[in-house]
């Protein structure tokens, strides 16, 4: 056949698109004076089910016995457990007379009585890495489901080569389950076994929306990724809507939260990886901040109440609130993520931003810090052995030793803070530049200011002998 030769000698007099819920397409061609085609082109079971006839290859028409109609069902089955994706093509004839010379665009095409001409299965590989993309989400306690329009053999073959479905485990509803079963549940029914869900087949725009609302209403944090118009309103309604950069239509990103530029799988576990990181990192600030204001406002009230007097002035407040809020979240809120954090469980969506761990972490580090610090600002001039001292330069001393040892204590504390679950806090620090160079400028800002800053601090220099023990308490503070 030359295409171009038949294309030229027909013409097209109506169009009606694919459309997701009847899962065909078709087109009225004028093939002659008085002869009209109707051709579909959609899923292969749904146009076969509209078929009385098929083409044979000698080009006559012959009835669609149950026989031949079996075998061709068959033909499907055998496809779609290939992982194919079955095509059917259809026509029939219609009088000309029979079209509407006016209002075309409103004319609905003949779709009963057709002939078959064929069956094709196409393939649609899965890209490299989404097999082991699906297996990272599962570790990572994400359910991936597998939402299609495909025939629902087609669906369980596609899933079982990309990991969402194990081939050990239970393929049968209402596991896998078509999208027309579960929309005719009741809504009771459809949240008993949303949970259980893991490949609709055959669905509709409608289905994906249904069986998120059903999730959400069960408490899960719902995720979906689309590029299709239909998929706007379950993008829209779920908690995090992913939408296609190259295939996806503008409907479906503005509808969306996320785009995904480059329509990989392997791109969405990026974003739950950077998504825990960055709340990881948040949980990491909180707890250093936290630490941080508890000390300093529990030692200077207990001081100022019992001796009218505080240890930590204003100007110290302000170095320390700087190591605190600027350079203490760009130190934590930095980061890389790691592997571990793809190991963790989801957080729920009630769950508490400040976790036990967390609060047993600051209350330890805050304890100590305040205890030590308490006893030497009662006690330090005996156990620093100032006596021989001039009272006021004693005194001057034992409040710089307090402040020295207090930033100390922030700067390890800050260690500690990078992994609040682990005990090797030290594990790739070398590995996050940022981190290393605050804490070193940190470190070389607070030997400035107490060598060489006293009297804009209101503090005087420390002898070797302090500085080890400041040092060895805020090292101390790393195994609190």
């Amino acid at each position: 056949m030359d295409f171009n030769d038949v294309r030229s000698k027909s013409s097209v007099l109506h169009v009606f698109p694919f459309n997701s819920e009847k899962k065909r397409g078709g087109v009225a061609v004028q093939v002659s004076d008085t002869g009209v085609h109707i051709h579909w082109k959609g899923a292969a079971e749904l146009v076969l089910s509209s078929c009385k006839s098929w083409l044979s290859l000698d080009g006559s028409v012959q009835p669609m016995g149950a026989q031949k109609r079996n075998e061709y069902k068959k033909s499907i089955e055998d496809m779609a457990k290939s992982s194919l994706r079955c095509v059917a093509f259809a026509y029939c004839q219609c009088d000309i007379e029979k079209i509407p010379k006016e209002d075309i665009a409103d004319w609905k095409l003949p779709e009963e009585d057709l002939t078959l001409l064929g069956i094709v299965g196409i393939k649609d590989p899965c890209r490299p890495g989404v097999r082991s993309a699906v297996q990272l989400c599962k570790n990572a306690g994400v359910k991936v489901r597998m939402v299609t329009g495909d025939n629902i053999e087609t669906a369980k073959a596609i899933a079982l080569e990309c990991g969402i479905l194990d081939a050990n485990g239970v393929i049968s509803e209402p596991f896998v389950i078509e999208g027309k079963a579960f929309r005719e549940m009741s809504e009771i029914a459809r949240g008993e076994i949303a949970d259980k869900i893991t490949v609709m087949g055959r669905s509709s725009p409608n289905d994906k929306l249904l069986l998120v609302q059903a999730l959400k209403r069960k408490g899960h944090v719902v995720a979906v990724t689309g590029d299709g118009t239909n998929d706007a309103p379950a993008l829209h309604e779920a908690d995090i809507g992913l939408a296609m950069g190259m295939s996806g239509t503008e409907v479906a990103k503005e509808s969306s939260d996320i785009i995904i530029l480059d329509d990989d799988f392997t791109s969405v576990v990026k974003v739950v990886r950077w998504g825990r990181s960055v709340y990881a990192n948040i949980q990491k600030f909180i707890q250093f901040q936290l630490t941080v204001n508890v000390a300093a406002l529990v030692i200077n009230v207990i001081a100022a109440v019992s001796s009218g007097d505080v240890p930590l002035n204003a100007v110290e407040l302000l170095w320390v609130n700087l190591i605190m809020d600027t350079l203490g979240a760009l130190a934590l809120a930095t980061e890389p993520p790691t592997d571990n954090l793809m190991k963790r469980q989801p957080v729920g969506r009630r769950e508490p931003l400040v976790t036990n761990i967390m609060w047993r972490n600051l209350f330890v580090q805050a304890i100590y810090q305040i205890a030590i610090l308490l006893i030497f600002n009662f006690s330090g001039k005996k156990i620093l052995r100032l006596q021989n001292e001039s009272p006021d330069n004693a005194e001057k001393m034992k409040n710089t030793f307090i402040f020295n040892t207090f930033v100390f204590c922030q700067i390890f504390n800050e260690f500690n803070a990078r992994k609040p679950e682990e005990r090797n806090v030290f594990k790739g620090v070398t590995k996050n530049h940022l981190f290393m160079g605050i804490v070193c400028v940190t470190t070389v800002f607070q030997i400035l200011i107490v060598e060489f800053l006293g009297k804009f601090f209101k503090i005087v220099r420390l002898n070797w002998s302090l500085w080890l023990v400041s040092v060895a308490i805020g090292v101390v503070s790393y195994f609190t």
